[in-house]
């Protein structure tokens, strides 16, 4: 069973505090918006990633497992 990351951009601020946590899955470019550098990150990056889904004051990132 797998799993991805799922951003709201809707909701997201890019305010890059995933980006600083779990730099591999995501970055914040110089146009300001958020990029899911990788929806299926590895399973050694999940903690990273939930820490980040923690971590965003929007509340704009999830995690789905398929």
């Amino acid at each position: 069973m797998g799993w991805k990351v799922v951003v709201d951009f809707d909701v997201c601020e890019s305010n890059a505090i995933c980006m600083g946590v779990a730099p591999e899955v995501f970055e914040v470019r110089d146009d300001d918006f958020l990029y899911v550098l990788e929806e299926h990150p590895a399973d050694a990056l999940r903690p990273q990633v939930e820490q980040a889904v923690r971590q965003c004051p929007k509340q704009a990132i999830s995690i789905v497992d398929e």
